[in-house]
């Protein structure tokens, strides 16, 4: 189950990037990118508090995925999380599209 998860948290993060690209902002690492995007996306009203949310939540899956002991994700959280990751692409791309 790491595959989809890690996947679903990376498209989610690199949207995150790409959002702060935007405002000419980068960051070396996960948790900055996580900050700034909560400092600049969140606070600031842009986009809803249940995208930080989920971008914290898939990385904190990604992480007991690849280095956990036992796999506490199951197939109908990796599909939830693939959800939420289009819907973040989406959200991301409508909001580019609009400035």
């Amino acid at each position: 189950m790491d595959f989809p998860i890690g996947r679903a948290y990376y498209a989610m993060f690199y949207v995150a990037e790409a959002l702060l690209e935007e405002k000419e902002l980068r960051y070396s690492k996960h948790g900055g990118v996580h900050g700034a995007f909560g400092e600049h996306y969140i606070k600031t009203g842009i986009f809803d508090a249940k995208y930080h949310r989920w971008l914290l939540n898939a990385f904190d899956q990604r992480i007991e995925s690849d280095y956990g002991l036992e796999i506490k994700v199951s197939p109908k959280d990796a599909i939830e999380l693939q959800k939420q990751a289009r819907e973040f692409l989406n959200k991301a791309q409508e909001y580019l599209d609009a400035i």
